[in-house]
């Protein structure tokens, strides 16, 4: 390939470059507006909210936790929740078909923490998934109808995490509260990678909630009322398909008008990553999976940056390698710099959104996985988008 360049006509060389050069900044055009606009309405401009107590109340709220054998983990989280300081909720834990004990170490927990309570669900209909049908049947005997959603091997990061969580539905009317839920670091790269990832999906997710356009939602950290999810029949239109009873369920009804974010580090929720990449791609090929079935102008948005993304790329490293070949060094090091410009804008928006979100600012590698971010999503994603049957436990 390299030798058929240097043997090209210069005029027809000329022209293959300014055809790079053209998509290549129409690429970097797009990029920085996604960067600094979009999912810099998160970081850079938007500010925590301070509490009003002129608004405050203490409208009941049901924790709703399904759990298929998570006896481990349940012995953990239940102290947990049942210790948060907001005075007025109770928890319910979802007994989906365990058979590792769970049942018995309910019952004794109810003895000792009052709030908390159970149902069990001892098998699933053919016709619907396991995950949303215990969900279902868990948040018909919801007591309250503010519900906040977690999973079994998710910890509150604070005792302020049900006041903070259900705020924006308790005080202001929303339907849909969405948080963050992070992993705990820990040592490795398959560790640093998750991170990353995590932390650039709700940058994105919350990003565009803020701008009045929702698309997705994380189960482990969200909240809504129980009279929504009761009067829009549940799962429906959802039931046929082996996740998305998180974000297909909020990309289906959230909207710019009834949807909040908490942006709070004291609101998030912590679980324990996957260790190995085995379990890792096939918990994203879940996700991605869901993507599909998105709104046709959600998967727009999402993917005219990532079409845009590899465009950059791609087309950045061509222009490197025929510019090197004409040895026009000037415009070499313009490439390299414009790559380096995006880099830092990019780290900045990771570095003041991690602030927000975690409470923490340090953010390291941001363009090696930036780069490495091209493969993951283009690859795991198509063969998540494409596969015809996942499931929940």
């Amino acid at each position: 390939m390299l030798k058929l360049l240097l043997y090209l006509p210069a005029k027809d060389f000329s022209m293959l470059t300014v055809i790079l050069w053209i998509l290549f900044l129409v690429a970097l055009a797009i990029q920085l507006f996604y960067i600094l606009i979009i999912f810099g309405r998160m970081s850079f401009f938007y500010r925590n909210k301070i509490s009003n107590p002129s608004k405050s109340n203490t409208e009941g709220v049901t924790v709703i936790v399904a759990a298929h054998n998570e006896k481990d983990n349940l012995k953990k989280l239940i102290p947990i929740l049942c210790s948060q300081k907001y005075p007025n909720f109770d928890v319910m834990i979802i007994n989906d078909r365990s058979n590792d004990g769970t049942k018995n170490l309910l019952e004794k927990m109810m003895a000792l923490y009052p709030r908390l309570r159970t149902v069990t669900v001892k098998y699933t209909p053919g016709h619907v998934t396991s995950k949303k049908y215990a969900l279902t049947l868990g948040i018909k005997v919801a007591k309250n109808d503010v519900l906040l959603l977690t999973d079994a091997d998710c910890i509150p990061k604070t005792d302020k995490w049900i006041e903070l969580m259900t705020a924006p539905v308790r005080q202001e009317n929303k339907t849909f509260s969405l948080g963050f839920s992070q992993y705990n670091s820990g040592k490795g790269f398959l560790n640093r990678w998750i991170q990353y990832e995590t932390l650039w999906t709700g940058i994105q997710y919350m990003s565009f909630a803020l701008w009045k356009a929702p698309f997705m939602g994380v189960g482990r950290n969200l909240c809504y009322r129980k009279s929504f999810f009761m009067e829009k029949k549940a799962f429906k239109g959802l039931w046929h398909i082996d996740c998305g009873d998180d974000d297909l369920f909020v990309n289906l009804y959230a909207t710019g008008q009834n949807t909040a974010v908490v942006v709070d580090p004291e609101s998030l929720t912590l679980s324990n990553p996957k260790t190995t990449w085995r379990a890792y791609f096939s918990q994203k090929r879940r996700h991605f999976h869901a993507g599909k079935y998105y709104r046709s102008g959600d998967k727009t948005k999402i993917g005219v940056y990532s079409a845009t993304h590899l465009l950059f790329w791609l087309v950045g490293l061509s222009l490197l390698i025929f510019l090197g070949l004409a040895q026009k060094w000037e415009q070499f090091s313009i490439i390299i710099g414009i790559m380096v410009v995006r880099s830092i804008l990019l780290t900045s928006v990771f570095t003041s959104a991690r602030k927000k979100l975690e409470g923490e600012s340090k953010v390291f590698g941001t363009m090696f996985f930036d780069f490495m971010y091209l493969g993951y999503f283009w690859i795991i994603g198509t063969m998540g988008y494409q596969s015809k049957k996942v499931k929940w436990k």
